[in-house]
């Protein structure tokens, strides 16, 4: 049972492409055998769905086509037409993949686009994925436990969804908080100790701006373990270490062993043993970015230590570095085209190194006025040791000493050309998975926009309030050093992209306390809703931690599609509205009043 595509019609014979959830079969009638129905399937409409029966024949094997059909036909003996492809209700071909459909219009019919074979693919691709997860982590003992969707309003970081709940006259209106993630409920089961290893793939909710990596409600695979350590009690002085050196190495193993089975079972490619480990400080360093694409090269270069002292001193001063990324003309030849076409930022120059400006255009910057007295020589001493070139392209810029956020000027400018290079097809990425964990990150920060609304000023936790510090940073964190304390937080990038994000958490009840407290700034009210967390830590937990990779986003990079709207079967939109089932959509005043709420229009904010 499937439904007709297009027909091809001879005079001997006729061909039929039937396609269903498992590809197309190729049919094929020979006109000399045409009874009644055989004479009805030519005026079967397209996309209608028949149920036939007929001889199955071997293609020859020059004929043979890939796909689960590929080596067959079927010469059809009896047609039963199951339901018809009414004229004029069709609003696109699914089947036709040379004339796709714009994407309000498959998004409005996803039910019909949901026909073509790509997504369906994708659908398939996902629960193999999915099983995979659950056999995994069931093989390393853990529990999958659901965990309530329905929860209270608490200052996490993200926007949440409120969910109202009827009232008794004379109360004020109360809500649920549809969750971000399990965070407090997965803590708390760690907590009661009837669960050492725990996960479930988690419907979560976010009231963000629609993107082509995010949705309002997503999937992530949820995971929390008892007993994790915290790190080792050594720290090697070394700029960029290359180790492990915060705890839950037990979540890095589990974490690294599902992904190797994973792309293993999908891709038939056999990963590391260990992915590579490079600090926050390190990424954002050398590639001006918390989760970096190091398949290719266009590294960003320290250019505060080859000034002459005066200038140094003053970026010193100022807490602040001069930096570059130089597109060699030598070595980086794919990417000089894509480097003159790319847009600077305000905050970023751009040079072409030439014989005529070689001992001047430093001086000619406008970076930082300081720049501006370098005499010739001391340029050429900068030419020397970053060793420029006639025909190099120099983009430069300055930020604060201590990396902020999760991208810099010079972060964005370097994906800017490869993926312009990319774009001409002047550079070929390459296809093998770079797998990569960021770790040390700040544990607090105050250069989150999407947090702003909630901190108010104040300091906010990069991760969550509940993630550790690491030991090392225990004592400036309790002194007011906020700046400088260190999280035992850990990233998983794969290819650029953030795929999971965990940590290490906070099992000591007065630790957690002095940071809502004294760190974080929340009044009573605002540290209401974690007090039962705060009482469970009091009752001998365990140290835990845990992660959550992003379901969907792993999906769409092992389906090879730029938005995770092609591997969920019923996606909102890059606004984050659902043009079938037509939501969100008011409601009216009778249904308002049950909730104790009122019409009303929020106005436009001024520009």
């Amino acid at each position: 049972m499937a439904s007709l595509s297009s027909s091809s019609k001879g005079k001997r014979m006729s061909f039929y492409p039937l396609k269903d959830s498992y590809g197309t079969t190729q049919l094929f009638v020979d006109h000399s055998k045409e009874g009644p129905d055989l004479l009805l399937l030519a005026e079967v409409p397209i996309e209608s769905t028949i149920l036939i029966e007929g001889t199955v024949h071997t293609r020859p094997l020059n004929a043979r086509r890939p796909g689960p059909a590929g080596e067959i036909d079927v010469l059809v003996d009896k047609v039963l037409v199951l339901n018809t492809a009414r004229a004029g209700s069709l609003p696109f071909v699914a089947s036709n993949p040379h004339n796709v459909a714009n994407d309000d219009l498959r998004a409005r019919y996803r039910y019909l686009d949901l026909r073509r074979t790509i997504l369906s693919d994708n659908l398939k691709l996902r629960s193999k994925v999915a099983r995979t997860v659950r056999e995994v982590l069931h093989d390393r003992e853990f529990v999958e436990v659901e965990t309530p969707i329905l929860l209270r309003s608490s200052p996490e970081g993200a926007r949440e969804f409120l969910v109202p709940t009827r009232t008794i006259p004379g109360q004020a209106p109360s809500f649920y908080a549809l969750q971000q993630s399990p965070q407090q409920p997965k803590q708390l089961l760690i907590c009661s100790g009837g669960v050492d290893r725990y996960f479930q793939l988690a419907k979560c909710f976010r009231d963000e701006d629609g993107r082509k990596d995010r949705q309002p409600e997503f999937t992530q695979v949820d995971m929390e373990m008892a007993f994790v350590s915290w790190g080792p009690h050594e720290s090697p002085d070394t700029t960029f270490p290359t180790t492990w050196r915060i705890g839950g190495s037990e979540v890095r193993d589990v974490v690294e062993n599902l992904i190797q089975r994973i792309w293993e079972k999908v891709e038939g490619v056999t990963l590391p043993k260990v992915f590579k480990v490079m600090t926050y400080n390190e990424a954002m360093t050398r590639f001006g970015s918390d989760k970096p694409d190091t398949r290719f090269g266009l590294e960003i270069s320290d250019v505060t230590q080859h000034l002459p002292p005066r200038q140094r001193s003053i970026f010193d001063a100022n807490n602040e570095v001069v930096e570059c990324i130089v597109v060699r003309k030598s070595t980086d030849a794919p990417f000089i085209r894509a480097s003159r076409d790319c847009s600077p930022e305000s905050t970023v120059e751009r040079f072409i190194f030439k014989r005529d400006n070689a001992d001047s255009w430093l001086s000619n910057a406008t970076t930082h006025a300081s720049l501006q007295e370098l005499g010739p020589e001391e340029i050429l001493h900068v030419n020397k040791m970053l060793k420029l070139r006639h025909g190099d392209h120099i983009w430069l810029a300055r930020r604060p000493r201590i990396p902020k956020g999760g991208s810099s000027a010079l972060g964005v400018a370097r994906l800017c050309i490869s993926e312009t290079a990319q774009a001409r097809g002047e550079f070929e990425i390459t296809k093998k998975p770079h797998f990569l964990w960021i770790t040390e990150f700040p544990l607090f920060t105050q250069a989150d926009a999407d947090k702003d609304f909630l901190a108010k000023g104040r300091w906010s936790s990069s991760h969550h309030p509940f993630t550790a510090p690491m030991w090392q940073d225990i004592d400036a964190m309790y002194h007011g050093e906020v700046e400088s304390v260190r999280g035992q937080h850990y990233d998983l990038v794969l290819n650029g992209v953030e795929i999971g994000g965990g940590s290490v958490r906070v099992h000591d009840p007065s630790m957690q306390d002095f940071i809502f407290t004294q760190v974080l700034k929340l009044d009573e009210t605002e540290k209401e809703p974690f007090q039962h967390l705060l009482h469970a830590l009091q009752c001998g937990a365990p140290p835990h931690g845990g992660i959550a990779l992003g379901f969907d986003r792993l999906m769409a990079m092992l389906c090879k599609t730029q938005s995770i709207r092609d591997v969920i079967a019923f996606p909102k939109t890059s606004i984050g509205t659902d043009l079938l089932f037509r939501s969100p959509a008011p409601v009216s005043k009778e249904v308002l009043s049950q909730y104790g709420l009122q019409d009303g229009i929020r106005p436009q904010s001024s520009k």
